[in-house]
């Protein structure tokens, strides 16, 4: 879930107030989480790491589609679609991707580029650099905000928006069998200053990433990929997330997952012709708000297409 600054309002709902302070403050609190947050990661890892651009012998469109807290007035809903694949003759990869993260009254909508360069250590081992940069308007809608306190300056009652450049970096160890992944988005951490606010300016504020996965093959049709996220912004402490997928024949898989201090999840999927891929994962809160939510649903579609021959990359679906 992504997080801003603000003050006190009171967004019309029908949910009960404490869960509405929650969720407009948690959209708008300047130091913590801000970047939205993704179950099925590991499927499309180039969202979270410019570095994994090229990775794959094809190029791949995807799209990631996230309703988080299904019963919650207002609550996040992230669209997301990528672009990305490798330029073998040049060991380079490139991607882009557009995005709108929404939450209540407040939105995030952007678009980012992706650039990597792809060196050979030894025979099966590979060392990628990556570098994202984009632009991001971030916006609240103030006439959708009903004041606690008349003519609080922390708010207007008008859509204000304000655009910021975005710069990230990441590296990408990655084998025939393992990957271990370092980004770092948002290392420019530009100042949101909405026009008609009177408060100090708010800031977006770096986050680090890091990635590591395995594949165990487990005869000729099933295998098995653990993997591990760990997230760290300042001030909040570190989260880790935590999966497991059982593979068929590398088309058909289901596994799930613990994500600390926030939710565990279920997640299926299968790879129809080696071209389309379909995922689906649910979460269910371990805090408060499974209270008031009936959990979170995430829907991935994926297209491969112009794969390269004789690439030597790691192939990961």
């Amino acid at each position: 879930m992504n997080t801003m600054s603000g003050n006190n309002g009171k967004r019309k709902g029908s949910a009960p107030l404490a869960l509405l302070a929650v969720l407009l403050l948690s959209a708008l609190v300047g130091r913590a989480q801000q970047l939205p947050q993704y179950t099925q990661y590991m499927i499309n890892s180039f969202t979270l790491n410019p570095a994994v651009a090229g990775t794959q012998p094809y190029f791949e469109a995807c799209s990631d589609n996230r309703y988080q807290w299904v019963g919650i007035t207002d609550a996040p809903r992230t669209y997301l679609l990528t672009f990305d694949g490798p330029i073998t003759q040049q060991h380079i990869g490139i991607g882009g991707y557009v995005y709108t993260d929404v939450t209540g009254p407040t939105s995030r909508t952007g678009f980012t580029s992706a650039y990597s360069y792809h060196l050979e250590i030894t025979k099966g081992l590979n060392l990628s650099m990556g570098l994202s940069v984009g632009i991001m308007q971030y916006a609240v809608n103030g006439s959708e905000i009903n004041l606690e306190e008349a003519g609080d300056p922390a708010l207007t009652n008008v859509q204000e928006s304000v655009l910021v450049p975005d710069l990230g970096c990441g590296f990408y160890l990655y084998g025939n069998n393992f990957y271990v992944g370092l980004a770092v988005p948002q290392i420019v951490e530009s100042r949101l200053q909405l026009t008609q606010m009177s408060t100090p300016a708010n800031e977006l504020v770096t986050h680090y990433y890091a990635t590591g996965g395995y594949n165990f093959n487990l005869g000729t049709d099933f295998s098995l990929d653990p993997c591990l996220l760990a997230e760290y912004v300042y001030p909040a402490p570190v989260q880790f997330d935590f999966n497991l997928r059982l593979l068929y024949e590398k088309k058909f898989w289901i596994g799930a997952g613990y994500r600390t201090l926030d939710a565990v999840y279920a997640m299926v999927g299968y790879v129809y012709q080696n071209n389309l891929t379909f995922g689906y994962s649910y979460d269910y809160s371990i805090n408060d708000i499974r209270n008031y939510s009936f959990g979170t649903n995430e829907i991935f579609i994926g297209i491969k297409f112009d794969r390269q021959k004789n690439y030597k990359g790691l192939a990961q679906f």
